[in-house]
């Protein structure tokens, strides 16, 4: 019985972690620098929205006072000037601008203030206060037809493109359906009177544009989640990048290490040039030094000025036997000092009893020398 072997090659680069991927959320600093370049997200689409519902809510509100100022003009028009040769004269024709321009901004005036504070609010909550100048900057590529056309065609694009045919299919179906609840209604306008008619066509047309901007609006808001996601998908950063930046903000960690380590250095000499100063050196006696000082003029208890252990405990007994600094072997007291007081530090009043006992007994030791070589 013949059994037919099938070789597998597995690449296994496939399951190896792509250095490039962009798999890490952005950092603060990714997105302040995205930031002040003027890349930032927000939905266009929701602020035209709300504008115009704003706008068609303030013709629906003020409907009337338009209408009664347009009413107003008309007949001023009519009756006072065309109706009379003072409209062919460079005084009339002034003061119809006049009246024109007073009864334009009373119509429009409110409408334009209203959609200006919407507009500015829904812009402020989505992208808050920012001044940048990167993006008034001369760029080549934005005047590159080549680049055009492959911005056109980019999937962004395509996107930008499917979204304009969504919103004409949004208009169109909401314009036919508000219409075609009124076919009724616009069957009876020929009973009725012109003003009727006039107000009545107003009126639709006013909820009419109403419903399509709502429409607008809540697509505004998916467009919204869907700016949010992409924004935050071109944040991404590849692990190399957040450590580059992590370098960038706090330093290279082996330049960080060699700076320590010459800080370690330079202290370590401060507090060798500190012990020929010392009274004492206590030790326990093989791994711990500490060297002490005292005195009464300045400290109020003794002084430690230096310590080590191992190696440094080494040094510090050498430069005291070259200074003929006494040396006392005390393996508690020692390792008490060691463990609990810094450098520069006085020793706790627990300890005062121990270390005045090893200094009055290096103070007779130093007087019964001097005694001797007199």
């Amino acid at each position: 019985m013949e059994v037919n072997k099938i070789n597998i090659i597995v690449d296994l680069q496939l399951f190896a972690e792509d250095k490039d991927a962009k798999t890490e959320k952005a950092t603060p600093k990714r997105r302040q620098d995205a930031r002040k370049k003027g890349q930032i997200f927000q939905s266009r689409e929701i602020t035209s929205a709300l504008v115009l519902i704003s706008v068609f809510l303030g013709l629906k509100a003020l409907k009337s006072n338009i209408y009664g100022e347009f009413k107003i003009l008309t007949q001023r028009v009519f009756t006072q000037f065309i109706d009379t040769d003072e409209y062919f004269t460079q005084n009339g024709i002034w003061r119809l601008t006049v009246d024109v321009l007073r009864s334009f901004a009373i119509i429009a005036g409110p409408i334009i203030l209203i959609s200006l504070a919407v507009g500015f609010v829904s812009s402020y909550s989505q992208v808050g206060f920012l001044f940048t100048t990167e993006t008034l900057k001369i760029k080549l590529g934005r005047i590159n037809p080549l680049l055009g056309l492959k911005r056109m065609f980019s999937p962004r694009g395509l996107i930008e493109l499917l979204k304009a045919f969504v919103k004409i299919i949004i208009v169109g179906y909401v314009t036919y359906s508000s219409l075609n609840n009124e076919t009724t209604n616009i069957l009876v306008l020929m009973k009725i009177g012109v003003n009727e008619t006039g107000i009545y066509i107003i009126d639709t047309a006013i909820v009419t544009a109403l419903n399509i901007c709502i429409a607008l609006a809540i697509f505004g808001f998916i467009d919204y989640g869907w700016q949010w996601w992409e924004y935050e998908r071109n944040l991404r950063m590849t692990k190399e990048e957040i450590k580059e930046e992590y370098k960038q903000i706090e330093g290279n960690p082996e330049i960080k290490s060699r700076i320590k380590q010459k800080q370690r250095q330079m202290s370590m000499r401060r507090m060798m040039h500190e012990v020929p100063k010392a009274d004492v050196i206590i030790t326990n006696p093989t791994h711990i030094a500490v060297a002490m000082k005292y005195d009464a003029t300045i400290d109020e208890a003794p002084v430690v000025v230096a310590k080590g252990e191992g190696y440094i405990a080494m040094k510090i007994k050498e430069i005291a036997k070259a200074n003929n600094i006494e040396i006392v072997e005390n393996r508690e007291l020692a390792r008490t000092i060691y463990e609990t007081v810094d450098i520069g530090e006085a020793i706790p009043p627990e300890l005062y009893q121990a270390v005045a006992e090893i200094l009055a007994y290096v103070y007779s030791l130093k007087n019964a020398n001097v005694r001797g070589g007199v």
